[in-house]
């Protein structure tokens, strides 16, 4: 029974944790530029209250824009380069292509209404004025709202300065200074913190000094309400006036949330405040684990890390993320700034990168070494939550001198996340080749980084630059007797012969890297290799082998329970039944691959599983339905930043499908099934795909007795067309299949019967009928 999967809304915007105060000014302001301008800029100072205004306008303009309204947060993001790639991941779209990610991006965006909110630009403004410029000017349903400290400066900018909260004046009654927003703000979150909390004629003086001193500094209100739980409002107000001395030299407002942050800090135990600082090496969201790895050590034991957490989190230091399956914990930027700079003071911040950068390669060599077995789609989305600081630790490595080699390391132990991060090679080539660059030392992490992206290059089709690759990995591993290495060169050179066109060097390759991996005791190399076999031996003709192979490609996933690449093996199985004619096998087991892909928005699956259902509904001629799935499949491709399948013979059916496809409906036809497939979005095509209700079943073949039960249903078709008279060619043409495949059926036909030549084929096929 198919699995009915809810369409995700269209946006991402997250729940507002707590209320907005105030701001009817600014919000109105804002909905009016941003329905006047295309690109709105919110300016402030840090902890104005940018990103609340920001997602509150967002949320309310959602109804203007067909096609959602999108958050990209970009505090975490260090290098502007990775901008683009940043951008569609909020939006959901997988790099596969070669193109350029910004290229991608404009293709994606052009025809869209939709609103991109850009948070967090201020050390990105460089690269965030390129990217706004380009997709504006691409895409004129286009329009992006960005917070930053500083304007980005592009032509058409319209920018809007938030200030802060407005204050008391003093002398005023509890009723009346309730009228003002940064009262207000205190009151609500002094109250959270503290029951019953209520501003009075005994506190009233002090609220009102105590918002005036900060100036109606969100952020800086929100510390000071958060000590009500041990302080009173004199207190805080007397404590905060002593450290804002130290900050004389600065800006007043920036003085002002600086002292604030500072007088948080000083309010902290010893260890708390050395947990703050060693915390903001962290980039974006990071779980209790990673704390306790990164941050324990030298005066603080890893026991305590629990604890000191639940008081950062008391005091508004720390806050939760969004996570509600497993707690993960963040600081503000402008305090993370803070902890920042205190490190860097203290002479620790060497070490605790480093500490941080080891935490997370571990992280990534565990999931590598667990990888096939049944915790893939735990894998898969825990190191997607760490994607932010597999950054930041990728960084670290390619900017500190001599740290180059790490992230060899990290990058290629991450492959498998790559591939099943619906498809970003593009950013795992971007990190390999920096680092092939920097570290040129003739090592087994070299070695190891080569191959994996040869495997990318191939992943795109791009065989120009796999080759090379390939020939230095093998060159390089013949030196270190890596015997990891040769069994990959021989598996990915396998796959190189297969997609310029040499079945049988494929084939050859491929078995000797089976046993390579047999040998080294790798099994996820191995079935990675029986599923390419597969591949290679139906496209070769060898029904037989190719249905052995396949069997046992998703025998070890399940002996392993192996969710993901029992997915992927379903595929490859589906796949070989398709090519010796077995329809409905093929299509029952490829619809079951892909409710696993479709539920773990496996993006490159889901588009190969809608390819092959669509040639087996052509094949039975349900010629509309098959259009359709084109349509749908067209969808995923483009939104991955290609049209087809990297994988060539794909194409190759392809085109004979939609040949064949365009003659039996005509244009028009053909051309309006394929619409309304480009209409579904992913998550309505896996429904369509999975409705049994909409495939009525084919005809039943009986099976046939004696010699004719050797050959495959394909098999006996081929037959069939030898006997009619139809050459190789014609016959692919006929079957939809390619000329060498179809080779490869004659020669199985002629081995299985015992026969030299097709005039005996012929004959044969005339006694049996």
């Amino acid at each position: 029974m198919a699995v009915v999967m809810r369409e995700r809304p269209a946006g991402n915007l997250p729940v507002e944790p707590t209320g907005i105060v105030g701001r009817r000014q600014e919000l109105s302001r804002a909905r009016r530029l941003l329905a006047d301008t295309r690109l709105l800029t919110l300016t402030g100072l840090g902890g104005v209250g940018k990103t609340r205004l920001a997602l509150r306008v967002a949320a309310e303009a959602r109804r203007a824009f067909r096609d959602g309204v999108w958050l990209v947060e970009l505090a975490p993001l260090q290098d502007g380069e990775l901008l683009p790639r940043a951008v569609a991941d909020a939006l959901g779209l997988r790099d596969e292509s070669l193109q350029r990610p910004l290229s991608g991006l404009v293709e994606f965006l052009e025809d869209k209404q939709l609103l991109l909110v850009l948070d967090g630009c201020e050390h990105l403004t460089y690269a965030a004025a390129m990217l706004a410029g380009k997709l504006l000017g691409a895409a004129p349903g286009l329009r992006i709202l960005v917070t930053s400290r500083e304007i980005l400066g592009v032509e058409g900018e319209y920018v809007l300065a938030v200030p802060p909260l407005a204050v008391p004046e003093p002398g005023q009654p509890p009723a009346a200074l309730m009228q003002s927003d940064a009262v207000r703000l205190f009151a609500e979150r002094g109250a959270a913190v503290r029951n019953g909390f209520t501003v009075t004629e005994t506190n009233a003086e002090a609220v009102t000094a105590l918002c005036r001193r900060l100036e109606g500094i969100p952020l800086a209100i929100e510390l000071a309400a958060a000590r009500l739980r041990a302080l009173t409002v004199t207190q805080i107000l007397k404590r905060l006036d002593t450290r804002a001395l130290a900050y004389r030299a600065l800006v007043p407002r920036h003085q002002t949330m600086w002292a604030a942050i500072g007088w948080s800090y000083d309010l902290c135990t010893p260890q708390e405040r050395l947990l703050w600082a060693r915390l903001s090496v962290f980039s974006g969201e990071f779980d209790l684990e990673a704390a306790e790895h990164v941050c324990a050590g030298d005066g603080l034991p890893r026991e305590q890390i629990f604890d000191l957490v639940m008081s950062l989190l008391d005091k508004s230091i720390l806050v939760r993320g969004e996570d509600v399956t497993h707690s993960r914990y963040r600081l503000l930027e402008i305090i993370r700034q803070y902890g920042q700079n205190v490190l860097a003071e203290s002479g620790e911040e060497m070490a605790s990168r480093r500490r941080h950068r080891d935490h997370f390669r571990d992280l990534a060599e565990r999931a590598e070494a667990d990888w096939f077995g049944p915790r893939q789609a735990e894998w898969i989305a825990r190191l997607r939550h760490d994607h932010a600081n597999l950054r930041a630790a990728l960084d670290f490595c390619l900017r500190e001198p001599g740290e180059a080699r790490h992230a060899l390391e990290i990058v290629a132990a991450l492959w498998n996340y790559w591939v099943f991060f619906a498809g970003s090679f593009g950013e795992g080539r971007h990190w390999l080749e920096r680092a092939l660059e920097l570290d040129g030392q003739p090592t087994a992490a070299r070695a190891k980084a080569l191959w994996v992206d040869a495997w990318f290059a191939l992943r795109q089709a791009d065989l120009n630059a796999a080759t090379p690759l390939l020939d230095e990995c093998r060159e390089l591993a013949r030196r270190l007797d890596d015997r990891v290495a040769l069994a990959s060169v021989a598996h990915f050179s396998g796959l190189t012969a297969y997609l310029r066109g040499d079945t049988g060097e494929a084939i050859g390759l491929l078995l000797e890297a089976r046993e390579r991996h047999a040998a080294n005791g790798d099994q996820d190399g191995v079935w990675m290799t029986l599923f390419h076999l597969v591949i290679a031996y139906s496209s070769a003709g060898d029904d037989d082998r190719a249905d052995s192979l396949a069997a046992e490609c998703l025998a070890m996933c399940e002996a392993r329970s192996a969710y993901l690449s029992k997915s992927n093996a379903l595929w490859v199985v589906g796949l070989a039944r398709w090519f010796r004619g077995e329809q409905d096998r093929a299509s029952d087991l490829v619809r079951n691959g892909l409710e696993i892909m479709g539920s773990m928005d496996d993006r490159w699956g889901v588009a190969t599983c809608l390819e092959v259902l669509a040639w087996v509904e052509a094949a039975d001629g349900r010629d509309e339905r098959a259009a359709r799935l084109f349509g749908a499949a067209s969808t995923v491709w483009q939104a991955m930043g290609t049209s087809l399948p990297a994988l060539r013979p794909f194409a190759d059916f392809h085109n004979l499908c939609e040949t064949q496809l365009r003659m039996s409906l005509g244009h028009s036809g053909y051309s309006a099934a394929f619409q309304r497939g480009i209409e579904l979005t992913t998550e309505q095509a896996v429904d369509y795909a999975l409705d049994a209700r909409e495939r009525p079943p084919a005809p039943r073949q009986e099976a046939e007795p004696g010699e004719a039960a050797m050959l495959t249903p394909r098999q006996r078709e081929v037959a069939a067309l030898i006997a009619a008279g139809l050459s190789n060619k014609d016959i692919a043409a006929k079957l939809l299949i390619a000329q060498r495949t179809a080779e490869g059926h004659v020669e199985s036909i002629l081995t299985k019967l015992g026969f030299t030549s097709r005039v005996q084929i012929a004959a044969w096929v005339s006694s049996h009928r």
